[in-house]
């Protein structure tokens, strides 16, 4: 009933939406940052934060946001940021992920991984249906947005191997995932999922237009990325 529980406490509407905001930073969020983009005041956004660490759906630490250490610096703060551990309510109950983990691990055994990625292609080409292929990264951040991956623009300040661009295009350069909807079992057979869950986007997104996935793994984001077409920039 744990989950349950947890998911309860996203009833209340403030309470929903300061979760919302945490959840979508990738951050730490401070208590004013928070008070102030769900409308409400400091002292009822720490209330509802700090209820929303005790379910489990947030981690509460504290550091000073002045960037400064030492005397004057001023005091630590309580920060936030969405909690790692998986929340889902089954009823009556399911296991749907010992299934997935049971079947990806016979995959890997078999050598199944080119087969896998077939039917993942095959599937996002599917889901994508008789549509052309992603028109731009814009239209592809609001296709992944729908299906749960948190797609958020990353400038070429996060490449460290790429040269410096002009600001505005750097931010709309590079597309990458907060989320991975098949992140639990991605974690125990990385190569086997990853690689499905690229083939998967190829087919949703298509191949032939303006928008290129591509596997750039990073720690507690999607292995996936999205970037345009070096045919397609401008």
């Amino acid at each position: 009933m744990e989950d349950i529980d947890a998911i309860a406490a996203l009833q209340d509407p403030v309470r929903r939406r300061l979760y919302e905001y945490v959840a979508a930073q990738g951050r730490e969020v401070g208590r004013n940052e928070a008070a102030e983009a769900a409308g409400v005041t400091r002292t009822l956004a720490a209330h509802h934060l700090d209820k929303l660490a005790e379910a489990g759906l947030l981690e509460s630490g504290s550091r000073r946001l002045t960037g400064r250490s030492g005397p004057g610096a001023g005091r630590p703060a309580k920060v936030y940021t969405r909690a790692r551990e998986e929340r889902t309510v089954s009823l009556p109950a399911r296991d749907y992920r010992t299934a997935a983990e049971l079947l990806a691990e016979a995959a890997e055994e078999a050598g199944l991984d080119t087969g896998l990625t077939a039917a993942a292609r095959r599937r996002g080409e599917a889901l994508r249906g008789s549509t052309a292929p992603c028109g731009d990264l814009d239209e592809a951040m609001r296709l992944l947005a729908e299906r749960g991956y948190e797609p958020y623009a990353a400038g070429a300040s996060d490449d460290a191997d790429e040269p410096a661009e002009e600001p505005a295009r750097a931010a709309a350069r590079v597309v990458r995932l907060r989320n991975c909807p098949f992140h639990a079992v991605a974690e125990r057979f990385p190569p086997l999922v990853c690689g499905m869950n690229l083939a998967l986007l190829e087919g949703l997104l298509g191949t032939e237009g303006p928008v290129r996935a591509r596997m750039d793994p990073r720690p507690g984001e999607c292995c996936v990325a999205l970037e345009a077409s070096k045919n397609n920039e401008h």
